[in-house]
């Protein structure tokens, strides 16, 4: 053997080992390529796509619940059947009506009545002592009444459309724009549940309660959305509802210039995705303290049951957007990390293509012969691989709204996808002379 120890090699293959080990000692020597201000520079970027993408995903919702109004209307329309948005529009409309009735004038009016008539006394004081029992049975039955109509098919229709004429006033809450046709008032969303007491006001006269068709017509607000804070954000969310198109398409320039400035850039593409997926986790904890943080802003009297409610539906496609881009810079990250030279990623790797190359095997040896197909895939196959990954990025990327289950998704389809080329990758492989099929080459 050689003191260079390529002893038995031929010529060609001793001198590239000697060069390959004088271009490892100069590289040693030299120390690592490494320049402190562009590092810095990469970690700057990579925490600013971060901020980005948290910002994207507040502007994407913003700009959906604000100028789609079916997508509103769609959010809240289901609340019409929430046991406490039942309850609270329940309260309010009950005392709506109550205001135009007076119960206990109603009872003491058909007390005095009963003794004009000549009622015997004992049966006028005995009318006298249950003035308190009728009254509550009066209130009973319109607080009944109300329910009735509330949890009915009517209220979905009233509440829907409400909610339709009410979506302009929440554009205002949230852009400021000085047009809207609805006026914004104390702060509030409301809609008018009126319709709501001119049915109860039928129901209760056709129930016998006579009084009641001197309901007059009458407008109340039930408070969809209330914050003392709105003039305060609104010019923030102004701005991200103008940006909402073009954040997602800028942070993931700045994360690809922040991945392309360092010198290890797979592991700035593991940096930037634990980054995102930090920034979804923080939004997420924050989502959660703005839900206690508005309900204990509410104005007095408003139900915190129903508007947590209503809080709930309107982030609904917030936390769903927060979920899918935490898990896409989940997955980004493993797959980064699975692309590396750790001994878990190539046992993973070693594992997958042995267990696909036994397939291939089993089917080749009952008669599948890939051919020209295979020989093209195996030509091509690092330009189809990236095929497959650029068309899931543009589906996720382009995808209205994805939620948790479109990513995992369009990962398992990718992953198939990538099985299915190492499967049709039959090698440098050329027809054989003879009948008998193919021949791998060494």
């Amino acid at each position: 053997m050689s003191e260079n120890g390529s002893a038995g090699l031929p010529d060609r293959d001793s001198g590239e080992l000697d060069a390959l080990r004088q271009r490892l000692s100069v590289l040693e020597k030299a120390g690592p390529a490494h320049h402190p201000f562009r590092s810095f520079g990469s970690v700057l970027l990579i925490l600013f796509a971060a901020l980005l993408s948290l910002l994207s995903v507040v502007a994407v919702w913003a700009n959906s619940i604000v100028r789609d109004t079916d997508r509103y209307v769609a959010t809240v329309g289901p609340l019409a059947r929430d046991p406490d948005v039942q309850k609270a529009v329940t309260n309010r409309v009950t005392a709506a009506v109550l205001a135009q009735i007076d119960v206990d004038a109603l009872v003491k009016e058909l007390a005095s009545a009963a003794s004009q008539k000549g009622v015997p006394p004992r049966a006028a004081n005995l009318l006298k002592s249950l003035d308190r029992p009728i009254s509550q049975g009066l209130k009973q039955l319109i607080s009944r009444t109300v329910q009735r109509v509330v949890t009915s098919s009517a209220f979905e229709k009233v509440w829907a459309d409400g909610n339709r004429r009410a979506h302009a006033a929440l554009d205002k809450a949230l852009t400021g724009q000085a047009n809207s046709a609805v006026s914004l008032k104390n702060n509030q969303v409301t809609i008018d549940v009126g319709p709501i007491v001119a049915q109860v006001k039928d129901r209760l006269v056709s129930a016998g309660l006579a009084p009641a068709a001197k309901i007059p017509t009458v407008h109340t607000d039930f408070v969809v959305f209330a914050s003392k804070d709105v003039g305060k954000i609104k010019t923030y969310l102004r701005i991200l509802q103008i940006l909402g198109g073009w954040l997602p398409v800028i942070a993931l320039l700045v994360a690809a210039a922040g991945v392309y400035v360092a010198f290890n850039r797979r592991h700035a593409l593991i940096g930037v995705a634990l980054a995102v997926f930090v920034a979804m986790l923080v939004l997420g904890i924050a989502l959660t303290v703005l839900r206690d943080v508005y309900l204990s802003h509410l104005p007095p009297g408003s139900s915190q049951a129903a508007a947590g409610t209503v809080y709930d539906a309107l982030i609904k496609f917030l936390r769903a957007g927060v979920r899918a881009l935490a898990a896409v810079a989940l997955l980004t990250a493993v797959g980064a990390f699975l692309a590396g030279p750790s001994r878990v990623a190539v046992l993973t790797r070693t594992g997958c293509r042995r267990s696909i190359s036994a397939l291939r095997g089993v089917a080749e040896s009952a008669g599948l012969r890939l051919g020209a197909v295979g020989r093209f895939v195996h030509r091509y196959k690092r330009w189809i691989g990236a095929a497959v990954l650029v068309v899931a990025a543009v589906v996720l990327f382009t995808w209205t709204y994805p939620t948790t289950m479109v990513v995992v998704w369009t990962a398992v389809l990718t992953l198939v996808a990538l099985a299915v080329v190492e499967f049709l990758d039959a090698g440098d492989t050329e027809p054989a002379d003879g009948p008998g099929g193919s021949t791998r080459l060494p």
